[in-house]
């Protein structure tokens, strides 16, 4: 099985983010995640 690229803690924290009124565009870009991948 492929291991996972980005930690759960790194995943949650970037919704926690966006949920708080930041740009999915800056965002994404921050912690080098494709907006597709979003």
């Amino acid at each position: 099985m492929k291991k996972a690229r980005f930690a759960e803690t790194q995943i949650l924290r970037v919704l926690k983010e966006v949920e708080g009124g930041r740009y999915v565009k800056d965002v994404c870009r921050e912690n080098g995640v494709s907006e597709a991948s979003y």
